[in-house]
């Protein structure tokens, strides 16, 4: 049986159904009916730490345990934090593949944006909206990759939309404006479903009570939930995602759906499960996408041969994605490395 149903009782659980109770390494402390039987009731432990809200399991080898994480939302109090996390019915990989994406922003998020406490007001909505044709410049990392989006700018400029993708599982979203910053963890369940965790935050002050309120009514990038105490969103397969077609016809919901995840995983659910790779049809903007996939790919075919995978270094987790205008002869991956690559040590660039 499962001990999430256990008691939480002091240094240990003890199960709900006969009284057996077991430490946080999973040895067996009581048997209440034949305390002699400890020795044999041992069960499997994981080591665990609390950091940003969220518990954090190692699953692997002792001996190859890697340093809790240092993502910049990992380290700030908890008033700079907002966590959310919602059940979604896609393969990680199909719904991380959507956070790495910066093009669809243009189009499916493109009439929320002007209403959403946490993306109005800003510049940036003004470059996103004009300008669909994204062009990408791709840098590999140590960490994992940063994709770079260009959309036109001022007429002397271009504006960069900066999205890191950190191995194998966190995006951080390019920032708007004044607003806290975010991204994603995409955490496989099994084949078919995975954890869509949310994060915003803010790095030098406290989230305001208006951020934390619209948060945790579901706005922004997080979720209404169907019921009190579950995970999956109001919004769901089983409903069409509460589609409107009348606020697609207004220009209200670009594709029917309201909430920007909703609006991403309707549409990434609406692929099945796992989609096949055989029949998709590729297009520049992908390029970021094959290069993730090739990435890990290339990753577990090395540990089937004894190599370590990559970014196992925590230190190389305290990066920021950025937004900024750069003259058109500049280079972004060269500005990249001058003002991002002390990572959390230099100021916020949004726009």
């Amino acid at each position: 049986m499962s001990l999430y149903f256990g008691r939480n009782e002091e240094n240990g659980i003890r199960c709900a159904y006969h009284g057996v109770k077991f430490d946080g390494d999973g040895q067996c402390v009581d048997v209440p009916s034949n305390p002699k039987a400890c020795a044999h009731m041992h069960i499997k432990g994981y080591p665990c730490v609390e950091r940003g809200g969220i518990v954090w399991t190692y699953m692997g080898p002792a001996d190859k345990m890697p340093e809790a994480p240092e993502l910049e939302w990992c380290t700030l109090p908890d008033s700079h934090v907002f966590v959310s996390k919602r059940l979604q019915y896609s393969s990680y990989l199909q719904a991380m593949e959507g956070g790495i994406d910066t093009a669809h922003v243009s189009y499916v998020h493109r009439y929320e944006v002007d209403t959403d406490p946490m993306h109005k007001g800003v510049k940036a909505l003004d470059y996103i909206k004009a300008d669909g044709n994204v062009v990408f410049e791709i840098e590999k990392t140590s960490f994992g990759m940063t994709l770079f989006g260009r959309r036109m700018g001022e007429p002397d400029s271009y504006y960069w939309r900066i999205t890191q993708w950190l191995f194998p599982w966190f995006t951080m979203i390019p920032p708007f404006g004044h607003h806290a910053l975010g991204g994603h963890a995409w955490v496989p369940i099994n084949d078919h479903e995975c954890w869509a965790w949310s994060i915003n935050w803010q790095p030098k002050q406290p989230l305001s009570a208006e951020e934390n309120e619209a948060m945790a009514a579901g706005l922004g990038i997080h979720v209404e939930y169907e019921a009190p105490g579950s995970f999956v969103p109001k919004a769901n397969r089983d409903n069409d995602y509460l589609m409107d077609r009348k606020a697609q016809q207004e220009k209200r919901a670009y594709s029917g759906v309201f909430g920007f995840s909703a609006q991403d995983y309707s549409l990434q659910e609406s692929m099945g499960p796992i989609q096949d790779h055989a029949a998709e049809k590729l297009l520049p903007t992908d390029r970021a996408i094959v290069m993730a996939r090739r990435m890990l790919h290339d990753a577990a075919v090395a540990l089937e041969q004894g190599i370590e995978p990559p970014a196992l270094n925590a230190s190389e987790q305290r990066v920021r994605p950025a937004g900024v205008l750069l003259p058109r002869g500049d280079d972004p991956v060269v500005w990249a490395k001058t003002h991002l690559a002390n990572g959390l040590d230099e100021p916020v660039f949004s726009i």
